[in-house]
């Protein structure tokens, strides 16, 4: 093994420690991956994860202000292009992620609108229709996209087909960013000082304001749902699982009070995991509830 090879596999190395001490659900399904498809799923999810802690985390707790986060972020941003052109950094994580990038085949027209998405949190506490599509696109819905290039990795597709799986790609990831705002409204509210759904306000969330949110996250489930079949075997196992995890987390947030959302974060538990994960083993794919011709506040569902 010579010297660059053994720093490709450190970098590997040290993005799967990420995700297995930052994300329990996502480290379960990464695993009924394939392992090729394994490494390169747990190199984007290093990178994103890093930049979130940019935003969210580290860097406060470090006592430093959004300015010092705005520069380390746009430096992170700067060095995660310069390694996908050259294919080299001396950061493990971004190294790591840039060989999956050029391997995969994708690069700025998918981590531009992600660090965009990233910096918006350094400056938007609320917003309106068009920023939160903006924002889920870029934050949630580019690193489903990602993905989805590791997955399609040597696979031939129509143009057809190709549609198909994109927007299942984008709806799963949006759905996964809406469930977790929805998780997390008093969190984000009270430690953050963000809203991220438009108009909706944590002193004066409502029922119905609860369920209009997850009659959309249902839409963008059953979108994902109906083209998981199309995907290639090495990946379909871990995506019904990452599919019945959030449907489970949708379904467990409808039978909990809006009362209640805003102060406690809803959880899957682990046999309930495990049931999933089992189910998702055996080659089945969790549905959504059912749409109805009305949501419960008498709009068009």
């Amino acid at each position: 093994m010579n010297r660059l090879s053994l720093y490709d596999r450190v970098a590997d190395e040290t993005a799967s420690t990420v995700i297995r001490r930052y994300s329990t659900s996502f480290g379960l399904a990464s695993r009924l991956l394939d392992a090729t498809v394994r490494q390169h799923v747990e190199n984007i999810y290093a990178l994103v994860r890093v930049a979130d802690e940019i935003v969210d985390g580290g860097v406060a707790e470090a006592g430093l202000d959004a300015v010092h986060a705005a520069r380390y972020l746009n430096e992170f941003e700067a060095e995660t292009n310069a390694a996908m052109q050259s294919g080299y950094s001396t950061n493990l994580v971004v190294h790591a992620f840039a060989r999956t990038a050029r391997e995969v085949g994708f690069g700025e027209e998918l981590t531009e609108p992600f660090f965009h998405s990233m910096r918006m949190d350094l400056t938007d506490t609320e917003h309106d229709p068009e920023s939160f599509e903006r924002y889920v696109y870029g934050s949630a819905e580019v690193v489903g996209l990602m993905c989805l290039r590791a997955f399609l990795q040597g696979e031939q597709l129509d143009d057809e087909q190709n549609d198909r799986l994109v927007a299942g790609a984008r709806a799963l990831g949006a759905a996964f960013q809406k469930v977790n705002f929805l998780r997390d409204l008093s969190a984000d509210f009270e430690t953050l000082g963000r809203s991220y759904f438009p108009g909706v306000r944590v002193e004066s969330f409502t029922e119905d304001d609860k369920v209009r949110l997850l009659d959309d996250i249902d839409d963008d489930l059953r979108v994902s749902a109906a083209v998981i079949g199309e995907l290639p075997r090495g990946s379909r196992r871990a995506v019904a699982l990452a599919q019945g995890l959030f449907t489970e987390l949708a379904v467990r947030l409808r039978k909990t009070p809006a009362s209640q959302l805003v102060r406690a974060r809803v959880r899957v538990p682990d046999p309930v995991k495990a049931r999933i994960a089992l189910g998702a083993l055996a080659g089945r794919t969790p549905r959504p509830r059912a749409a109805a011709p009305t949501s419960s506040i008498g709009a068009p569902a």
